[in-house]
């Protein structure tokens, strides 16, 4: 059975880069040079400005409330200190020890977390270390992916080659290197959350279909 809190932490990531859409849609429509030759120009140009960035950093703000509350749940899933909420200042890398950390849950467990705990240290430490680079990659893989189809889309509503668009992203290689790093941070957090989900949903349908054979 899987954790209502873990599950309600990976909807809350995935509201991340909406949030972050809104607040970019908002910036991009709210237009201060609308106030020109209006009597209050400079009053109404100042207000409307500070609107659009009112609009970004809140999103901002929201973002950061969103993955305070995503540790929070995490840690409230497998029953730990709140003091763990400390690691959520190291983004991904915290998270990752967040992820990792023994789950204390009395009772029944899931899947992932039996598969967890009948693993020798040893072993359990190999295979958060290898868990770690598979997913770093993997997250980088897929980042790479969504920008090749990008590109393509581009090209496809632009007219424009695919080699015109990377000559452009290239000119702004710096804004590009910064959101694509941090794409490749989302996407590893949230590869972390559907690691136990996977298991358990693939677990419990081998489980179905072993039963249904034996029967």
């Amino acid at each position: 059975m899987m954790k209502k809190q873990w599950v309600l932490a990976v909807l809350l990531l995935l509201m991340m880069p909406l949030v972050l859409m809104t607040g970019g849609v908002f910036f991009s429509l709210i237009n201060p040079e609308i106030a020109a030759g209006h009597p209050d120009y400079v009053r109404n140009y100042h207000l409307l400005n500070s609107l659009r960035l009112m609009c970004v950093w809140g999103s901002f703000a929201v973002v950061g409330v969103l993955w305070l509350m995503v540790c929070f749940l995490v840690i409230r899933s497998k029953k730990r200190s709140y003091l763990w909420m400390l690691l959520a200042a190291l983004g991904p890398f915290g998270f990752a020890i967040l992820a990792t950390l023994k789950d204390g849950t009395s009772g029944e467990a899931d899947r992932y977390t039996r598969f967890v705990r009948r693993l020798s240290w040893p072993m359990r430490i190999g295979y958060e270390v290898g868990s770690f680079a598979l997913l770093w990659v993997l997250a980088y893989e897929g980042m790479v992916l969504k920008r090749t189809l990008t590109i393509w889309y581009q090209s496809w509503t632009t007219g424009m080659s695919t080699a015109q668009i990377i000559d452009l992203q290239n000119a702004s290689s710096g804004m590009w290197a910064f959101a694509e790093g941090n794409e490749v941070i989302f996407l590893v957090i949230l590869l972390y959350l559907l690691r136990p989900l996977v298991f358990n949903i693939v677990g419990g349908a081998a489980a179905a279909l072993k039963s249904h054979h034996a029967h």
